[in-house]
């Protein structure tokens, strides 16, 4: 399964960039408080989140996985975690009210595909033999930058990150995002929710590396030749409701999320996808989290 899909449906109503989590806040509840206190210095999460969705991006078979969430921050300078990458905040300008604009660069990790059972490293059950024939597809780096707008008292952020594929596949790709999160009930309720919106955008070299047919899989798999183009790969919608657990989170936070994404026209026309796959992708999931932090 793409590691993809936790990245959009765990955080897409936030990413750790945004903001440094209230001391004892778990990671799942982090990017939910919208005017955190003064933060420690470092602060580290970990996380477990089982997933149920496609087993490739595309795919119409579905697979369980289970993704670990680590993530460490230092201030609200630095991040790195799997589905975050490692970046720098190196402009961040707070408005005061939990919003601001933050830029920096952002190296990022994209896992393979395998032919075999179309899944990453992290399926436990499922997957899918439509992809044999088509070959694996190895692990590749993105290396980019990003901008990210929070406003409404930190309840509301835009960010949009491009980034230059190397290794697996060397195409350029694109990504934006609005997330809105807030409180179920009052601050001290300990219920949050949150719900956004994204698109995806790849050139040529991307999006063939992973839905575009070429002679030797067309021979291998039967399914006719077929060169995508550039443009808009997949737009979708996400929502999860967040229980945190314990005073300030004490306990951790458990978290439901849920996301339902469509393939654009410039990969769904795919003779991958059209004889293989399918447009929609549903996913659900839920997660486990909790963090640590010192100075």
């Amino acid at each position: 399964m793409a590691y993809g899909f936790l990245v959009l449906l765990l955080l897409g109503t936030s990413t750790a960039a945004m903001a440094q989590p209230a001391p004892g806040v778990p990671a799942t509840a982090q990017r939910s408080a919208s005017a955190p206190p003064r933060q420690p210095d470092w602060v580290l999460g970990i996380g477990v989140a089982p997933l149920y969705g496609p087993a490739w991006q595309g795919s119409r078979d579905q697979a369980l996985s289970v993704f670990p969430d680590l993530r460490l921050n230092y201030r609200d300078d630095v991040f790195l975690s799997v589905p975050d990458g490692l970046g720098w905040n190196a402009v961040n300008v707070r408005d005061g009210q939990g919003g601001g604009w933050k830029l920096g660069p952002l190296v990022k990790l994209r896992f393979g595909r395998q032919e075999s059972n179309g899944g990453s490293p992290f399926l436990v059950s499922g997957g899918s033999t439509a992809l044999r024939g088509m070959g694996d597809i190895g692990v590749a780096g993105e290396a980019g930058g990003f901008a990210q707008l929070g406003f409404a008292k930190g309840r509301a952020r835009l960010r949009a990150e491009v980034r230059q594929g190397f290794g697996g596949h060397d195409g350029l790709v694109a990504d934006t995002l609005f997330a809105w999160s807030d409180a179920i009930g009052g601050q001290r309720s300990g219920w949050r929710y949150g719900l956004g919106t994204r698109a995806a955008w790849g050139d040529s070299a991307f999006t063939n590396t992973y839905f575009g047919v070429n002679a030797r899989q067309a021979a291998a798999t039967g399914l006719p030749r077929f060169r995508t183009g550039s443009g808009l790969v997949s737009a979708g919608l996400n929502g999860s409701v967040t229980r945190i657990l314990g005073p300030r989170g004490r306990d951790g936070a458990l978290t439901l999320f849920a996301s339902q994404d469509w393939l654009a026209d410039t990969v769904a026309d795919s003779s991958l996808i059209r004889q293989r796959g399918q447009r929609g992708q549903t996913a659900v999931g839920m997660s486990y989290g909790y963090r640590f932090s010192w100075d």
